[in-house]
């Protein structure tokens, strides 16, 4: 059974799965929902931490996914919701202007659960499966440049860059020229060739992983420049959240949450001793958030042992106090991006 989002290593390919979100006690605890609260749910997807959310009295809740798909299916609890939930086809990077225009900020609570969701996963059309062979797409919007797209006109470095930075994919390098010599005498357009292709390059044992998955994975994020929005979600939280309102931001793997460990020990002032400045040395901003509790938080035995999938999941909160927001860092940009090339503007 797979549940929640992210990469579990060892079904990142797909197969019949029953949603689940992960850490859902833990993220309730974090965000600690009052009544009449307005809060934010930037990863809609099944409705998980919505629904839980909406149990609280008079709380009101913006919902936001990319995919159409689960846009669709909120109709249910839009409906049992009384008007309180309103969900909107939105990436989740475009959060803070999306709770201003609909009247929902200054928020309480925002929410965050980065990754995949199964029912992604599960669908063999969509393209994030390779068990199943479904065309080369991965668009969370079903729209847009598709893998299929990079993979057949990306030049080798590029290739090699997703492979290596965002799939964290040693053999990136032969991966990346093996594509460009192949797609000259036939297109890569389905999954299970490119799977095949890599399976073939990448020395791994029966028990390990699928040698594809993480260059799956690297390609997923290019297409849907998840770190990107993922940095301005994290600005936009701050942007929107009101004094004592808490962030809590669920991650699947290193570089999501290196990212969010980032962004929090920033915010919250972690590590700098302003006593202890030197002659000239800046004064740095005041902390944006207060770190809540513990980090990071884990799934505990109970949920390992029904949803095994949980064991890579981490949960990260933060509360914002009183100071202005910093906007976009150089620093956090950067760790979304691809290293410059000379010439390449990237």
């Amino acid at each position: 059974m797979k549940s929640g989002r992210g990469e579990d290593k060892d079904l990142a390919a797909g197969g019949p799965a029953r949603h689940i979100p992960v850490l859902l006690d833990e993220v309730l605890e974090a965000l600690a929902p009052h009544d009449g609260g307005a809060y934010l749910d930037g990863t809609f997807g099944a409705g998980g931490y919505a629904r839980a959310l909406l149990a609280t009295p008079h709380l009101r809740l913006l919902g936001l996914d990319r995919d159409p798909d689960a846009i669709a299916g909120a109709a249910q609890l839009i409906s049992e919701s009384a008007g309180r939930l309103r969900v909107e086809q939105a990436r989740f990077g475009d959060l803070a202007d999306i709770a201003r225009r609909t009247g929902c900020a200054p928020l309480d609570g925002v929410t965050l659960d980065i990754g995949v969701s199964s029912m992604q996963l599960d669908e063999a059309a969509r393209g994030f499966s390779f068990r199943q062979d479904g065309p080369l797409d991965m668009r969370m919007e079903q729209a847009g440049r598709s893998a299929a797209d990079i993979v057949n006109e990306a030049s080798e470095e590029e290739l090699a860059d997703i492979f290596y930075y965002y799939g964290e994919e040693r053999m990136a390098r032969r991966i990346a020229r093996a594509i460009v010599a192949d797609r000259v005498a036939k297109p890569f357009l389905t999954t299970r060739p490119l799977a095949e292709l890599i399976g073939r390059l990448v020395p791994h044992k029966p028990t390990e992983i699928h040698p594809a998955t993480r260059s799956f994975q690297g390609l997923r994020i290019a297409v849907n420049d998840e770190l990107g929005e993922l940095v301005r979600a994290l600005v936009g939280a701050e942007a929107v959240l009101k004094e004592g309102g808490r962030l809590a931001v669920v991650t699947f793997h290193s570089l999501e949450d290196r990212i969010v460990k980032q962004f929090f020990a920033a915010r919250s002032g972690r590590g700098q001793a302003r006593s202890r400045l030197l002659p000239g040395e800046p004064v740095p901003p005041p902390a944006t958030f207060d770190l809540v509790g513990r980090q990071p938080v884990i799934a505990g035995a109970e949920e390992l042992a029904r949803n095994p999938r949980s064991r890579s999941a981490k949960l990260r909160t933060g509360q914002r106090t009183d100071a202005p927001p910093r906007g976009l860092d150089a620093d956090l940009v950067a760790m979304a991006a691809l290293p410059a090339r000379p010439g390449k503007g990237r």
